[in-house]
């Protein structure tokens, strides 16, 4: 399974969620006991237990340092173990849920089967389709850059980070039924005022830092003088968003597509 640093997640997933209607259902007020696998640093978490607030919210995942984000300050339930053997008893929970966790393992279908042991009725994901992934911005190059990135990434990654709708035939082919999908756009908009989340994000574009977080995964799909090519072009343009910023004239907006998936044991 694919590692994130706490700051990864951040940048990702800041923000989503400011709408719950994609969760409906999960049936979150009728749950008693609820699981969040591969949970992070919490955010889903957070979000079901402020949904489900009778229920007993835990969350699970193989990285300590994870973990210990997540349990800061929230007083919910966190522990440690991995997605495909789960440290708990069969139909231990009523719901057992993931976000952006299936599109990262080698064999999701495994993971699916191991939720569908210990939920004794609803199992859900939360994944996004990485290849519908829209972007505007007011730098002339950095749709058409991020284009370039996202196509190389996705065919050098291993794993199917564009499941997306993809999640249903897994749960069909484990058995889950009563199948209901739900597409939530998660919207992430750069617009002055500048918080300094946008300020770093910028400087990251004109160091290349955006580029080498994935360097593994681009240049198993580029030759070398394509991927520097790429990091070259992708310094210059995080160059121009720093210089618009500095003007107050940088505006960017990135809509990614997730399609929450949930079937019954």
């Amino acid at each position: 399974m694919r590692r994130f640093t706490p700051e990864y997640l951040d940048r990702t997933r800041r923000g989503m969620w400011a709408s719950r209607d994609a969760l409906a259902d999960l049936e979150l007020d009728s749950r008693n006991r609820v699981l969040d696998v591969g949970c992070g640093t919490g955010e889903l978490t957070r979000v079901l237990a402020e949904e489900a607030p009778d229920a007993t919210v835990v969350g699970v995942d193989a990285d300590p340092d994870l973990l210990g984000v997540a349990a800061t300050g929230t007083g919910l339930d966190f522990c440690a173990g991995d997605a495909l053997r789960l440290p708990f008893a069969d139909d231990a929970f009523d719901l057992v849920a993931c976000q952006a966790l299936l599109s990262n393992l080698p064999e999701p279908a495994a993971a699916v089967r191991e939720f569908a042991r210990v939920s004794a009725d609803l199992v859900a994901a939360i994944e996004p389709d990485n290849a519908d992934v829209g972007v505007a911005s007011t730098v002339g190059t950095e749709a058409d850059l991020e284009a370039r990135v996202r196509a190389a990434y996705i065919r050098g990654v291993g794993t199917d980070v564009a499941l997306g709708e993809g999640v249903r035939r897994t749960f069909a082919a484990a058995g889950l039924s009563d199948l209901r999908t739900r597409r939530y756009h998660h919207e992430k908009r750069v617009e002055p005022p500048y918080s300094e989340a946008d300020l770093a994000g910028a400087r990251r574009k004109a160091s290349g830092a955006g580029i080498a977080d994935h360097e593994a995964e681009l240049r198993n799909e580029l030759a070398a003088d394509a991927y520097d090519d790429l990091r070259r072009d992708w310094r210059e343009m995080g160059r121009e968003v720093v210089e618009q910023m500095a003007d107050g004239e940088y505006e960017r907006v990135e809509v990614v597509p997730f399609d929450v998936t949930v079937g019954r044991v």
